[in-house]
C-alpha cells in the first residue's frame, strides 16, 4: 500500500450527482480495493495510472483548513440565494469517489475534522449532510454526528456472507460488522440507510440469500434502502475477471455476464420490490428504482 499526503486546492466540490449539491472526498484512492468499484477511473486524474486500484491512498492533509474556508463561503451563498437542487438546504455528500472512513481516517481524522467544523458553523441547521461508507469506524464519531441536525449515514452492504465480501471487497471490513455498525448508529438516534450495491449475481440464483440480507438490515433498525445494479461497462468485467476470475466457477462467470442484460435486471428488480414490500422497508433510490420506472 502506497500512502502519501498532498495539498488540496478544494475540498467542497460542486456535484453532478442527483440529490447532492456538493461532494467531499478527503482522500484520493481507496484502500478497500473493491473489484467492482466505479471510482477506479479517478486514477487518471490523480497521477496514479501506474498504480493498481486499492493499492494507494493520498490523504489531502490540508482538508480541514480548506473546508473551513469553503463552508464560510457557502454560508454567504446560502443566505443570499437559497437556490439548490434539493430546495433551500444544500446537500453535502461525503464519499463519492472514496470511502471517508477507510483505515487511514483512524490516523488523519480528516472526515472527523470536517464534521467538527460543520457542528460549529452558522449554517449547520441549513444544510444536509450525507455520508456513505463501508466502515464501522463511522461509529467513532457518533457524538459528533448527533450534533448535526440534518444528517444521514449510509452503509454499503453487498452481501451478508463475509466469504463473498472478501472476494469482491478485498480489504473492506466484513459485512457482518457493517450490520452491527448500523445497529449502533440507529440506537444512537442517527438517521441511516443501507446502500445495497452493487447487487452481485448470486442473488438471482439464490433469492433467499437476498431476503436474508434485507431482513438483517431491517433488524438493525434501518428502514430505508437504496439498491444498485452491477455496472460492468468500460472494461470493468475484464478487470474483475483478471483479479478474481480464478475464484469463480464457470456458472458464476456466466451470471456476471448475464447481469448486464435487461432481462436479468428486470428479474432482480422485481425480486427486490417484492422483498422490500414483504419486510416493510422503503426503497428510496438507486438504479433498481430507475429500472422499475423505465419498465412502466
Amino acid at each position: 500500500m502506497k500512502l502519501a499526503t498532498k495539498q488540496a486546492k478544494s475540498i467542497l466540490t460542486a456535484s453532478k450527482l442527483p440529490g447532492a449539491d456538493y461532494v467531499v472526498n478527503p482522500y484520493s484512492g481507496c484502500a478497500f480495493g473493491c473489484v467492482y468499484c466505479y471510482a477506479e477511473f479517478t486514477r487518471k486524474f490523480t497521477g496514479h495510472m501506474d498504480d493498481e486500484w486499492g493499492k494507494y491512498v493520498d490523504a489531502k492533509i490540508n482538508t480541514p483548513e480548506v473546508f473551513e474556508k469553503e463552508i464560510a463561503n457557502l454560508t454567504k451563498k446560502v443566505i443570499k440565494k437559497n437556490e439548490f437542487k434539493t430546495g433551500n438546504r444544500p446537500v453535502i455528500f461525503f464519499g463519492s469517489v472514496t470511502d471517508p472512513y477507510q483505515g487511514v481516517e483512524a490516523k488523519y481524522e480528516l472526515t472527523k475534522k470536517c464534521l467538527e467544523i460543520i457542528t460549529k458553523s452558522e449554517i449547520k441547521n441549513n444544510i444536509e449532510i450525507s455520508l456513505l461508507t463501508k466502515s464501522p469506524l463511522v461509529t467513532r464519531d457518533i457524538e459528533i454526528l448527533k450534533q448535526i441536525p440534518n444528517l444521514e449515514v449510509g452503509m454499503t452492504i453487498s452481501s451478508i456472507d463475509d466469504n463473498i465480501s472478501r472476494i469482491f471487497e478485498c480489504y473492506a471490513p466484513p459485512s457482518s460488522l457493517r450490520i452491527l455498525a448500523l445497529k449502533k448508529l440507529n440506537e444512537a438516534g442517527i438517521k441511516t440507510y443501507a446502500f445495497v450495491g452493487p447487487l452481485l449475481p448470486h442473488f438471482v440464483a439464490n433469492e433467499e440469500s437476498l431476503r436474508k440480507l434485507f431482513r438483517e438490515i431491517k433488524e438493525s433498525g434501518t428502514k430505508k434502502v437504496w439498491a444498485e445494479h452491477l455496472n460492468l461497462s468500460w472494461g470493468k468485467l475484464n478487470r474483475l475477471i483478471e483479479q478474481i476470475g480464478d475464484q469463480l466457477t464457470e456458472e458464476e462467470l456466466k451470471l456476471f455476464k448475464e447481469s448486464q442484460t435487461d432481462e436479468y435486471k428486470r428479474k432482480l428488480s422485481n425480486m427486490i420490490v417484492d422483498i422490500v414490500k414483504e419486510l416493510g422497508l422503503e426503497l428510496v433510490g438507486g438504479k433498481v428504482v430507475d429500472h422499475i420506472k423505465l419498465a412502466k
